[in-house]
């Protein structure tokens, strides 16, 4: 196709999308316990259709696995610089785990720099590609229960995902268990976020992470009560993600756009901290195999929508992606 009949197709998709002032909240407790699946999924198609994000509540997950989690992450950060960077990512390679400081990942790169710190850790395998290795942890004397509290909650968030997943493919009329073929050995990023308050005049040019979307298949963010999330609507316009307690905001990367063929949105999103308190966030990226191919299902393919993507693999797609922010990565050879 040329580019303007691309653009003729992107503007009658962008036209079949409700704008929203508000992310919609999703209840999946029917979903758990399997008394009503069939209404989540449907909740869950309008929601990542037109929003690309959503609320749940009634997730399952303790609330003591999620505070536990904060606070070792608050106290982490709170560590002298020194002490932080003993586990810069850029020690880790390719596995792409540890602390990064401020303004040492751009997710906007020409635009903006990213007012944050963060720390990454994955699951514990073997380095034979990307993403995967050992997790860099402080030491517990300087950091007390750090390890237990953040492995946990990477699990619990990976238990968590699949049950999302499953009510994504439900919204699909596909198998509930459709990603568990391509999720064997998935790729997964546990990352915990620092964002200072910023001050004075405040523009695109710094900012906690510019806009951008996720690479991947699947998010799951817990927010303190600071907020600073917003996402933009069909109008252009930012929409406050504002922390509700008790429930994860969830968003779909370029993956699942890519599977989809746009019928759902991987959309834009970033982090403005003028609350004038420190935030704290923590976001799982769940993927899939890097081997894991990701191209249009044939049930969003038509005539009037015909295949916009090419095949990808999960891992190049995400690596290269990866380059773009991490200057350690552009060093490495190909």
């Amino acid at each position: 196709m040329s580019t303007s009949e691309i653009a003729m197709l992107d503007d009658a998709l962008r036209a079949t999308r409700q704008s929203f002032d508000k992310i919609p909240v999703v209840n999946i407790a029917p979903l758990l316990d399997g008394s009503d699946p069939d209404k989540v999924a449907r909740e869950i198609g309008w929601a990542l259709a037109n929003a690309g994000f959503m609320y749940v509540k009634n997730h399952g997950v303790a609330e003591t696995v999620v505070e536990n989690a904060f606070l070792k992450a608050k106290a982490f950060f709170d560590q002298p610089e020194s002490e932080k960077k003993k586990l810069h990512v850029s020690r880790s390679g390719q596995t792409l785990r540890g602390y990064i400081e401020p303004f040492g990942e751009n997710t906007d790169p020409e635009k903006t720099k990213d007012l944050k710190e963060c720390f990454d850790i994955g699951p514990e395998s073997e380095p034979d590609c990307p993403f995967f290795g050992a997790n860099p942890w402080p030491a517990e004397a300087s950091a007390p229960g750090f390890r237990d509290a953040v492995y946990l909650y990477h699990e619990e968030m990976k238990r968590l995902s699949m049950i999302i997943l499953s009510g994504i493919a439900r919204s699909l009329d596909l198998a509930p268990d459709f990603f568990e073929e391509k999720m064997r050995r998935p790729i997964s990023i546990q990352r915990l976020l620092h964002y200072p308050p910023q001050t004075g005049i405040v523009d695109e040019s710094i900012i906690g992470i510019g806009a951008h979307t996720d690479y991947g298949n699947l998010t799951i963010l817990a927010q303190d009560d600071v907020g600073g999330l917003q996402v933009m609507n069909r109008d252009g316009q930012w929409v406050e993600g504002t922390p509700i307690p008790g429930t994860f905001v969830i968003n779909i990367g370029d993956l699942l756009q890519r599977l989809t063929n746009d019928r759902y949105l991987a959309n834009l999103h970033r982090v403005v901290n003028t609350s004038g308190r420190e935030r704290y966030s923590i976001p799982f990226f769940i993927d899939a195999d890097y081997d894991a191919e990701f191209a249009p299902l044939p049930s969003c393919v038509s005539k009037d929508n015909p295949a916009r993507y090419q095949a990808v693999t999960c891992g190049a797609h995400k690596f290269g992606r990866f380059v773009q922010s991490y200057p350690h990565l552009q060093k490495i050879p190909a």
